[in-house]
């Protein structure tokens, strides 16, 4: 069929026309892109939507739009707030160390103190105005860096965010534990991180700007006295005793105890307080040139540690000079062997140049006091060098001592075995010699390390309700309350005017939150001090006295017996008058202390030079003077009773600083 249709003729084609309008060749022969083809599409397909589908997407894109409002505004104060933060950081950086001083600074160096005060002037009794006790803040004393691995700089801008920071911490912190005793609630405020074990290496410090530092407060008469009383005393030791222990200033010559210059160690801090850059100079280059303890001599550990060790740390502190630090340092790993022993309880005495230790002579034993009185000084060390192994060693000796039987209500017996590390000689208790400074220094190492060592502070509130049970008498006419001492439960009514530390260790504790009635306690307390003094034929205290426990006509409350009536410028009353002051503001206690001063001056100077301690207090027409200044006389009595005579409450604040039992004072430790 098909064959034949195809030969029928050719194909025929069919067309159809189509005839299209302008518009729509253009949308069939091209697609321009144009802005004006765009909206109608848009528009045609928003219009295809139903209301409802319209309305949500509306709702969406203002939705959004706001968001977007809110969140610009915000980050963009976040990015300033970031970006302000930055730079305060690394300004921190540059500035604060990893571990932190509560006084970030160093004092000035001194100022030149007038030369015109020579001769002892006669003064009469000033009468400043009340200080502004409640008040606390950054030290007066301007402040540099120090030139060793703690780079600190006074910047008050700085340091202010920094204890706003330190405040804000404390408040996150108030679920911790606390501590209550009696009342007293104490919450670990503060706290320390233990010293690394990697020596870090020294920054050098930056200079104090000028427009940081303010004016330092006037040096008043009574403070002038004791400017004066010091260069006498310096008098003799430079013209007789230089770079020996101790001055015989009668015989014009001098006493060695370890060799190692203890009077002039001991003063370095002092006469940087009272301002005496010519004689702190000429000490200094005794101990940059002169001071070796690569010798072959035995020290005792305790007065080692106290008097150089403290000393050194102390006038590094407060001068900022690596020399000091450098000094510390080798007297300290000179003194570790002395914890070599099978108890850990360290030996009373070490060979600095040998590197052996051993007891006394006579006696295994150490005494309570003495092994429990370097703390403050050797957890410094560590937290200077970087070397924890000197903390380490002494904070053995306060966890053993805390776990020890044979306390009575906290109270310790005053010496301990270095080899069995038990106490021995039980039953006999006292805060004067050989167990005062261990009360002293369970105090003074919660403050130190920021108040988070639970075990010290419990021990001392246990002891202290202990005294007040057992040793706490008052005696006739005056009904003095005083500490007497307790042997195998027969009360004594001896008291050591060493025991006069205790009114200011109370105060300070007072002072730093515990009971109010530790303040009441010290309050009188140091009238029984002064009395010490008071009724006394020179106005001098003996060394040790007995109160009178029943009304005798004729009779004082002090009685003296005549082994007891020397007096070795001691500086325990004239400290707790200090702290009395410091922290009441009544003038009284710089009254007591003027009074002091002047007796110290009527009957123990010497005129070619120097202050001697005397045999017979009870004796004005001739007290025996025994030939010795002892080298507490200027790194702690002459130092206390400077700060005692100055309304500064930022000189050495106490809020920033805490004393050894040399008079020596360390910074206090805040967190990083």
């Amino acid at each position: 069929m098909y064959s034949g249709a195809a030969a029928a003729g050719p194909p025929r084609r069919d067309f159809i026309s189509v005839t299209l309008g302008p518009e729509e060749v253009v949308g069939v022969s091209g697609y321009n892109n144009s802005k004006a083809w765009r909206r109608r599409s848009c528009w045609r397909k928003w219009k295809q939507l139903s209301r409802l589908q319209r309305s949500v997407i509306l709702f969406l894109f203002a939705f959004l739009a706001v968001c977007g409002v809110i969140s610009y505004t915000s980050m963009g104060e976040a990015w300033k707030s970031i970006t302000n933060k930055s730079v305060d950081d690394q300004r921190t950086e540059q500035e604060i160390p990893r571990l932190k001083l509560a006084n970030p600074a160093v004092l000035p160096a001194p100022q030149k103190a007038d030369a015109n005060h020579g001769d002892y002037p006669e003064l009469s009794l000033q009468k400043p105005p009340k200080p502004p006790h409640v008040r606390r803040g950054p030290s007066n004393l301007q402040i540099k860096a120090p030139r060793g691995d703690m780079r600190l700089k006074t910047q008050h801008d700085t340091m202010r965010a920094v204890e706003e920071l330190v405040e804000a911490d404390k408040v996150e912190k108030t679920e911790k534990s606390i501590i209550s005793w009696r009342g007293a609630v104490i919450e670990p405020d503060q706290s320390t991180e233990p010293p690394s074990s990697k020596i870090m290496e020294p920054e050098k410090p930056s200079s104090v700007e000028a427009e940081d530092q303010k004016e330092p407060v006037p040096i008043n008469e009574r403070q002038l006295a004791v400017i004066e009383a010091f260069r006498h005393a310096w008098k003799g030791y430079k013209d007789f005793a230089w770079g020996h222990d101790e001055l015989k200033p009668l015989s014009k010559s001098y006493s060695e105890w370890f060799g190692l210059g203890l009077t002039l160690i001991d003063a370095l801090d002092t006469m940087w307080i009272l301002g005496l850059k010519e004689e702190f100079e000429e000490a200094r280059k005794w101990v940059a040139n002169d001071l070796v303890f690569d010798k072959n001599v035995d020290v005792n550990l305790f007065e080692s540690t106290i008097r150089i060790l403290g000393g050194l740390l102390s006038t590094y502190h407060l001068s900022g000079d690596s020399l000091f630090l450098e000094k510390a340092k080798d007297i300290g790993n000179r003194l570790m062997p002395a914890f070599k022993t099978p108890s850990k309880i360290p030996y009373s005495d070490v060979n600095i140049g040998r590197g052996t230790a051993h007891p006394p002579r006579w006696t295994s034993d150490s005494t309570v006091a003495e092994v429990t009185s370097i703390q403050l000084e050797f957890r410094e060390l560590s937290r200077l060098t970087g070397d924890e192994k000197f903390q380490k060693a002494v904070d053995e000796v306060m966890k053993h001592v805390h776990t020890l039987s044979g306390k009575n209500d906290g109270l310790v017996p005053m010496f301990i075995n270095t080899n069995s590390g038990q106490f021995t000689h039980l039953g006999v208790y006292t805060l004067g010699a050989r167990a005062d400074s261990y009360y002293e220094y369970l105090l003074k190492q919660w403050i130190q390390g920021g108040k988070k060592e639970n075990e010290l502070l419990e021990d001392y509130m246990r002891a202290i309700e202990g005294v007040k049970k057992h040793l706490l008498q008052r005696s006739e006419p005056k009904k003095l309350t005083f500490v007497g001492e307790l042997a195998h439960g027969h009360f004594s009514a001896k008291m050591d005017h060493l025991v006069c530390f205790l009114p200011g260790t109370l105060a300070l504790g007072a002072h730093n939150g515990l009971a109010a009635d530790h303040m009441k306690l010290a309050e009188t307390l140091i009238e029984t001090c002064y009395q010490m003094y008071a009724q006394v034929e020179t106005g001098l205290s003996p060394e040790i006295v007995h109160f009178n426990l029943h009304a005798q006509k004729g009779h004082k409350d002090v009685e003296i017996k005549p082994a007891d009536r020397h007096n070795l410028l001691r500086p325990e009353t004239v400290e707790s008058l200090f702290y009395m002051y410091r922290f009441t503001g009544d003038k009284k206690y710089q009254d007591w202390g003027w009074e002091i001063l002047q007796n110290f001056n009527r009957y123990t100077r010497v005129p070619t030079g120097g202050y001697t301690s005397i045999n017979n207090v009870q004796n004005p027409s001739n007290p025996e003077p025994r030939d010795k200044m002892e080298s507490f006389f200027l790194g702690e009595t002459l130092k206390y009773m400077f700060l005692l005579f100055s309304d500064d409450i930022d000189l050495i604040n106490l809020d920033k600083y805490i004393f050894n039992t040399e008079a020596h004072p360390l910074p206090i430790w805040v967190p990083a």
